[in-house]
């Protein structure tokens, strides 16, 4: 078996998920991609289990993993704007919403075959609805592999804000055998500026979902529900509109994150 070096393995990877975001076969259009990795038995692996008892461990979609890698897609400030001017999600963001999707799909499909062509296993999970829809807890939470993998933490609005923000969308591959892990992002602070006064996301929040105690999940669904009800021809059950605020596209603020796993 090739064993790829390090520098094989995040190139190969982040040239590719460059590439596709640069010049990408979608209305949507996006800032620079944000890649980060973690080792398949970092133990916060074993506490996200822990915590989610359904959460799938890294050797549970690939039994000889080795390393686990997200990626981030930040959408444009013109989809951001064009949401935040809405109550009801705005049509720009259920299509950036719905072409994302598509697109990690498809990048993580290339990379599974790029990866395997030289000799490195690969697997990866659906970048949406794979969630139990009644406790609506991920079964693959892309969200908490991000933390993992240090683009950054989740805000009060229980979205990851990573240096580029938290509008956008997420996917992550998991590696196996012949890899090494590549240099790991240092991103362990928080964006979330909530413990210093902000509350944009709550105000911002159409249904009530988002108070300062924390996220109603089953209220926010139900609004997402609403919202895909007006586009009959995309499945856009999404809302964004707490993603909208200061920490969209470039948060401001930083402070040492609690080290706890988020449960998304």
């Amino acid at each position: 078996m090739h064993t790829a070096s390090l520098v094989d393995i995040s190139d190969t990877i982040t040239d590719l998920i460059m590439d596709r975001t640069r010049a990408p076969a979608t209305r949507t259009r996006y800032r620079a991609p944000l890649v980060g990795f973690a080792p398949a038995d970092d133990p916060r692996f074993d506490e996200l289990c822990a915590l989610v008892p359904d959460h799938l461990h890294p050797r549970e979609l690939l039994p000889d993993a080795r390393v686990v890698c997200a990626f981030y897609l930040p959408f444009s400030s013109h989809t951001v704007t064009a949401n935040a001017c809405e109550e009801r999600v705005s049509e720009h963001w259920a299509r950036a919403y719905v072409e994302t999707n598509a697109l990690l799909s498809e990048l993580c499909i290339t990379l599974v075959a790029e990866l395997e062509r030289i000799g490195i296993p690969a697997a990866w999970a659906p970048p949406t609805h794979n969630f139990d829809p009644v406790r609506l807890v991920s079964a693959w939470s892309h969200k908490s592999i991000g933390v993992i993998c240090g683009l950054g933490q989740l805000g009060h609005h229980h979205m990851l804000i990573t240096e580029s923000g938290c509008a956008g969308r997420l996917g992550s591959i998991v590696l196996g055998t012949g890899t090494k892990l590549p240099p790991r992002r240092n991103a362990d602070g928080s964006f979330c500026a909530f413990d210093r006064g902000c509350r944009v996301c709550i105000q911002r929040c159409p249904v009530g979902a988002l108070t300062e105690s924390g996220l109603d999940r089953s209220r926010c669904y139900a609004r997402c529900l609403e919202n895909d009800a007006r586009f009959p021809q995309w499945t856009a059950d999404v809302c964004g509109r707490c993603a909208t605020g200061p920490c969209a596209l470039q948060p401001m603020h930083h402070s040492k994150s609690s080290g706890e796993i988020p449960v998304v």
